[in-house]
């Protein structure tokens, strides 16, 4: 029987390499299936991944709503046109054209978009593998697809080859491992395509109502300096920090709480355009209820094992670095910005932080924190379930940047 008669068959193209350190686990498990040959193991973990297709930028700005599909000839042995597809741990690095868009295997399977062309994985690399398209083909991938075990959002993912894993643009990478973990994301991909070229466009614009380069220039800008959270929560947080450098130990919440009162007042009767009392007292009481919930999620924070017994987040804008991060990289994958301006974001981000906090575990709880007091609302929900879970991983997983990078400079 010959691949085009048999559904399950592929082609592996070259010989595999004797030694290949693949990028990611994806790559790994493909690179191993195809040695073996087991065509169903090699399609089980192209059911369980996202792929992606190059297209022309000015495609994907022409139609952000549709998928341009290019084949291209592949002809060592049958000279068939195949459309190639990448796993994320094979994507170049970006460049302003052409971009990728994200699809699966599910999708392709369902309604596929090249006529006779074949299907490419990785071309050209030690796990590639080339499939015919036909309809009995397609059913076989679709088995696959409805079999597959989606992996967890919650887990660390590396890139191995590729990707920096020591040193400042590592460690800039490693502040947004929270969310990279969060998402399944690769923490050290400097290279970002996320969600694909319009994907990470519709992200910057729904959430950010970033637009254009310039818009994400002055985000980052004010992420780095601390001045996206709300200067409310720095505002009440630093006059805890106060008592505590002027009264040399743990400060009582009553005490906090009538401080930040009493300032607040102060500045309301004095400031250019003095407040009326009960528009005073409104903030002060405002500053107070806010004062509640930090302590109750310090309180949850320690039952959790996200802070130590005795210790207090003395700052959220670990929250703004840490989006930092990860804005620089949206903003490479939506093109508003290169490479080495994404990168010199990346490395600032690590530099701010290492400046304002004192250990993975410090920054760590200040950017749950600020995430929390931003989205959660007390809720105890996935906003911040999710993050101890990524926290947990980071601190725990072998693997982890924060295991193996240092927090200071040596």
């Amino acid at each position: 029987m010959g691949v085009r008669d048999d559904p399950g068959a592929g082609l592996a193209g070259a010989a595999p390499a004797p030694y290949w350190r693949a990028p990611t686990e994806i790559e790994r498990g493909l690179y191993d299936a195809r040695t073996r040959g087991d065509w169903p193991a090699y399609f089980d973990v192209l059911a369980q991944v996202k792929l992606f297709h190059a297209m022309s930028r000015s495609q994907a700005d022409s139609r952000q709503d549709w998928n341009f599909y290019n084949p291209v000839r592949w002809d060592p042995r049958h000279g068939v046109r195949s459309l190639v597809f990448l796993t994320d741990g094979m994507l170049p690095a970006p460049v302003p054209d052409p971009v990728f868009f994200r699809t699966d295997l599910a999708a392709l399977a369902h309604d596929w978009p090249g006529g006779e062309a074949w299907l490419a994985v990785n071309p050209g690399s030690p796990c590639e593998a080339f499939f015919p398209t036909t309809a009995a083909h397609r059913q076989v991938w679709r088995r696959h697809t409805e079999r597959a075990t989606v992996a967890p959002g919650n887990r660390l993912r590396t890139l191995w080859s590729g990707g920096p894993l020591h040193g400042p643009v590592a460690h800039g990478l490693a502040c947004g491992a929270l969310l990279c973990v969060s998402n399944g994301s690769l923490w050290n991909a400097m290279g970002w395509h996320g969600t694909g070229y319009v994907g990470e466009r519709k992200r910057l614009r729904e959430w950010w109502e970033i637009t254009t380069p310039a818009a994400l220039a002055n985000a980052v800008e004010k992420l780095l300096a601390g001045r996206m959270s709300s200067p409310v929560w720095g505002f009440v947080l630093g006059v805890r920090r106060g008592l505590a450098l002027d009264y040399g130990g743990v400060v009582e919440v009553d005490h906090w709480r009538q401080v930040t009162a009493r300032v607040l007042r102060s500045r309301a009767a004095e400031g250019p355009e003095p407040l009326s009392e009960a528009e005073a007292e409104a903030m002060a009481a405002g500053a107070q209820r806010l004062i509640g919930r930090i302590v109750r999620y310090e309180a949850r924070f320690r039952a959790d094992g996200l802070l130590a017994e005795g210790r207090f987040v003395h700052s959220v804008e670990a929250w703004d670095y840490g989006r930092a991060s990860k804005m620089a990289r949206w903003g490479l994958g939506a093109r508003f910005c290169t490479l080495e301006e994404a990168e010199q974001a990346v490395v600032r981000a690590g530099r701010v932080s290492r400046i304002n906090y004192r250990s993975w575990e410090d920054f760590s709880a200040g950017y749950i924190l600020g995430r929390c007091l931003h989205f959660d609302e007390e809720e105890f929900g996935d906003w911040y379930g999710e993050m101890l879970d990524a926290h947990r991983i980071l601190t725990t997983d072998p693997d982890s940047p924060w295991l193996n990078i240092p927090f200071k400079q040596p």
